[in-house]
């Protein structure tokens, strides 16, 4: 055998392990369980704190939801597609029904362990007390607890998933956003930040082999968006001329995002080998959302990289006042200033500075639902089931 005819078969080895074993059937998912950040929180934060001000959530739901958004996630456009209700948090107490799933997903939340907690020091300046393994640990307890009230107590029985929904569901996991920000935040170089990446993705690996090892089958994985595109990170990290790219967000922060799913890439594929059983799609949310902004033009969007909610300075951003807070006015240099939504912001790609707006949000989830974004290529969610589970 020739050299080329060895690493072509060494090549299509590596292929077949890697590859996850999807069904042929259109999926149907009895529930829905998501991990991750503020990107699909549906109301923890809000639950376990103080409830997020107007004008969150008045696009869509015509007061505060616990999104940090002015309406939809892209969550909550998956889960109707899916034709699930909205997930609950798993913190939410009140009138919850989690018999379709629950989301762990909490604002703030980072895979490896936070450095310093808000409420104290609110978001960006702090981080969740919620990070991926204590979401992994709220997940087992949930799971426990539903099968003892599902088996236990008839009257409640209705509002848990039951046994076997939990190997059928869809996991999505959607996180890493705020490990990088918290590096940058604690002073760290854009180098020391991609050093530490390898540490987020044993974390990472370990949450999934937990969910996997309590019955999971099919996850539905986002890679990290576009951070230099951020006017948090615009405003708090400027950079020069020469590190702008054509759609101004800076290239060494967007270096980061790209470094940290190119490790996510490895990781999944690892995933896939360890755990064969296993259907996992990665989802390219970064390629997603990059384009929006260069695109923003043709899309309808104006002003691209200002937030359509907060105060201050060239993107509408200032830590000192957000739209991801519980006051809606507070007194500054003398002048009192009432945090009001922009115009229109169906025109505007970002919410907050940190956050995308719905319109943004619906638009993310389009393009993924159709399976272009997805490895394996042309995967959408309701073809990423594993075999297994039929």
């Amino acid at each position: 055998m020739n050299i080329a005819a060895y690493f072509l078969l060494l090549f299509c080895a590596f292929a077949f392990l890697s590859s996850p074993v999807f069904t042929t059937e259109t999926c149907e998912y009895p529930a829905l369980f998501n991990f991750g950040d503020s990107n699909s929180d549906t109301g923890s934060i809000s639950a376990a704190f103080a409830s997020w001000s107007p004008p969150n959530g008045d696009a869509f739901f015509g007061r505060p939801s616990g999104r940090v958004s002015n309406g939809r996630l892209v969550i909550d456009f998956l889960a109707e597609s899916l034709g699930k209700p909205f997930l609950h948090s798993y913190l939410d107490s009140m009138a919850a029904n989690f018999s379709h799933g629950a989301s762990f997903s909490t604002s703030g939340s980072t895979i490896t362990e936070p450095k310093y907690l808000f409420p104290a020091y609110f978001v960006p300046r702090g981080w969740s007390p919620f990070p991926l393994y204590v979401q992994f640990t709220q997940f087992t307890q949930f799971k426990d607890r539903s099968e003892m009230i599902y088996n236990e107590e008839p009257n409640f029985k209705y509002t848990v998933p039951k046994k076997e929904h939990f190997s059928k569901a869809l996991y999505i996991i959607d996180v890493g956003q705020n490990d990088i920000g918290m590096g940058l935040f604690t002073n760290d170089s854009i180098e020391a930040v991609k050093a530490s990446v390898p540490d987020m993705m044993e974390g990472f690996k370990a949450h999934v082999k937990g969910i996997y090892s309590l019955g999971a089958r099919t996850f539905w994985i986002h890679n990290t968006g576009p951070i230099g595109c951020l006017p948090y990170i615009l405003t708090n990290f400027p950079v020069s001329d020469k590190d702008t790219d054509s759609a101004g967000c800076s290239i060494p922060h967007n270096e980061i995002s790209k470094h940290f799913n190119y490790k996510l890439k490895e990781a999944v594929y690892q995933l896939r080998r360890e755990l064969p059983s296993s259907a996992i799609t990665l989802v390219d949310i970064y390629s997603v959302k990059y384009s929006i902004y260069k695109d923003a033009k043709s899309l309808g969007f104006k002003e691209p990289l200002k937030a359509c909610c907060g105060y201050g300075g060239k993107y509408n951003y200032g830590d000192n006042f957000t739209c991801f807070s519980s006051e809606t006015s507070k007194t500054i240099n003398g002048k009192k200033i009432t945090l009001k939504s922009c115009e229109n912001p169906r025109e505007r790609i970002s919410w907050d500075g940190i956050h995308y707006s719905e319109a943004a949000d619906k638009i993310v989830f389009d393009r993924i639902s159709t399976g272009a974004f997805s490895d394996p290529p042309n995967t959408p969610p309701s073809m990423a089931c594993s075999s297994s589970q039929y």
